[in-house]
């Protein structure tokens, strides 16, 4: 016997073409990369040494670079080296909070101080010299 036919269980395919792709973000991600493949070493033996299952996903244009040999499987790898590459995408596309100055920053406190040296500078050159400097 096989499976049994049953709703849970149907033998067609199902019927995908309705609604959005969801591996659609994912190709044009991989088509605006450049994809290398290596060995990955390491743990493993003989297979991860001989085969090129490590994946290194470089964004063109960002210059993002993104790897993972993880997992003996070079498919495997892909998919989370796209999983990374998305994430470090995103975090460059996210635009930082504007600042909220909470400290005097250290260069003005430089400015401050040597604004101070140069006025002291010129107040000891009104005085009247000592008799004791030569």
């Amino acid at each position: 016997m096989g499976k049994p036919t049953s709703a849970k269980y149907p033998t067609a395919p199902a019927d995908r073409s309705s609604g959005p792709d969801p591996g659609a973000g994912t190709r044009s991600l991989l088509a605006a990369c450049r994809v290398d493949t290596f060995r990955s070493g390491g743990k493993g033996g003989q297979h991860q040494n001989k085969v090129e299952t490590g994946v290194r996903l470089t964004h063109e244009a960002t210059g993002i670079v993104a790897t993972s040999r993880r997992h003996r499987s070079r498919h495997r790898n892909m998919e989370a080296a796209l999983r990374t590459l998305e994430r470090k995408l995103a975090d460059h596309l996210r635009e930082a909070p504007p600042r909220i100055p909470t400290a005097v920053p250290l260069g003005e406190k430089r400015r401050r101080r040597e604004a101070k040296l140069r006025r002291s500078r010129l107040k000891r050159l009104r005085r009247k010299p000592d008799a004791g400097d030569p």
